[in-house]
Order: structure tokens, then sequence, then C-alpha cells
């Protein structure tokens, strides 16, 4: 499909998550509402993100996690970003990216305080996150 909104966007599964089928649905999401997807799929360690969005020029780069490690997986890819030169990009996660069941509220602040532009909880519709990503995008 063609890019209709001129914006990209990387997404993937971080760390040692093999869950396939919600970054399938996430990438045919995107794509249907006019982005540019560069899907680098599951098992996907940090520096994939980075050098996925250093090579396309990506908007923003979405992180999926949906076997509860998200946190150790994510923490400190806003910092390489910016090393590599991706002050801009914004990041978004979602998922089950925490074990057990944790005060929402403190994961989310852990999170931002991690340099994540926007946190999910687990089973937000993607459809939130596209409203998201184009108010953040400023798309019209």
């Amino acid at each position: 499909m063609e890019n209709k909104n001129g914006k990209r966007v990387v997404i993937g599964v971080i760390g040692s998550d093999c869950h396939a089928v919600g970054n399938k649905i996430i990438d045919y999401a995107l794509t249907e509402s006019g982005f540019d997807v560069v899907n680098i799929g599951v098992l996907s360690p940090q520096e994939d993100f980075i050098n996925a969005a250093v090579e396309t020029n990506a908007d923003a780069i979405i992180v999926s996690s949906l076997y509860g490690h998200g946190e150790i997986d994510c923490r400190g890819l806003r910092e390489k970003c910016d090393e590599a030169g991706l002050k801009d990009v914004l990041l978004y996660v979602g998922g089950n990216i925490v074990v057990g069941k944790q005060d929402w509220e403190s994961v989310h602040a852990r999170f931002k305080d991690m340099g994540y532009n926007r946190v999910y909880a687990p089973g937000t519709p993607i459809q939130v996150t596209i409203v998201d990503l184009k108010k953040d995008l400023n798309i019209a």
C-alpha cells in the first residue's frame, strides 16, 4: 500500500518475545491508516529498532512486549536513540510490559521516566495508538 500520510513507523516485538500475531495486526492497522510500516518482527533487540529507524528516517518506534519482561527489555532505549541521532523519534510501548499484577499508574510512570512518549496498558486497542500517533505527528 502507498504511504498516504508521509510518516514512517518502526514496529516490532522486543527481547525474547515471540508473539507474532499481535505484531501482524498492528502492522496491518497502521498500514491501513496510511503509515509506512517497517516491521522488524519478533525477538528483536533494541539495536534492531534503532538501526531500522536510522536507516528509514522513521518518525516513531512502537515497541510491543507481551511476555512480561518489557521493563527490562525497554530500559535505556531512549538514551540509545538519542545517541544514534534519533532525539526527535517518538517512542511508544504497549502490551503486557511488566510481570504480574502491578499498579498501572506506577508502571506508566516508570516507562514515562524511561523516556517513552506513550505507554499503553494491556488490551489497549491499536486504534487508540493510531489516534495518538496522528495527533503526535500532526496528521489531520
